[in-house]
């Protein structure tokens, strides 16, 4: 079965930092555009961040450019969101995501990022 399995969320100040992973098993990782998807609280699914399985070329949403960093080790199977200068509007939760829009967060998935002072 696939499985995507995130962490690294928590509470932080304005301007502070996390660093989200996404442990990847049941498929082979390294064939896969991944993606971290977010969805604040009353608000839908918002995309974030895109890596390509190939390439490595990576996209970001405009509001996180030159804030966040995606990154990936297919040796590990895993997948990194490296999130600085955070702000109270990346409060969310957080998913990891194999070949979106194509496919979406499972039930039970996802890391609560909280920016707050």
């Amino acid at each position: 079965d696939v499985q995507l399995v995130e962490s690294g969320g928590g509470l932080v100040q304005p301007g502070g930092s996390l660093r989200l992973s996404c442990a990847a098993s049941g498929f082979t990782f390294s064939r896969y555009d991944m993606s971290w998807v977010r969805q604040a609280p009353g608000k839908g699914l918002e995309w974030v961040s895109t890596i390509n399985s190939g390439s490595g070329t990576t996209y970001y949403r405009d509001s996180v450019k030159g804030r966040f960093t995606i990154s990936r080790d297919n040796a590990k199977n895993t997948m990194y969101l490296q999130m600085n200068s955070l702000k109270p509007e990346d409060t969310a939760v957080y998913y990891c995501v194999r070949d979106w829009p194509v496919e979406r967060p499972r039930p039970g998935q996802g890391t609560q990022v909280t920016v707050s002072s």
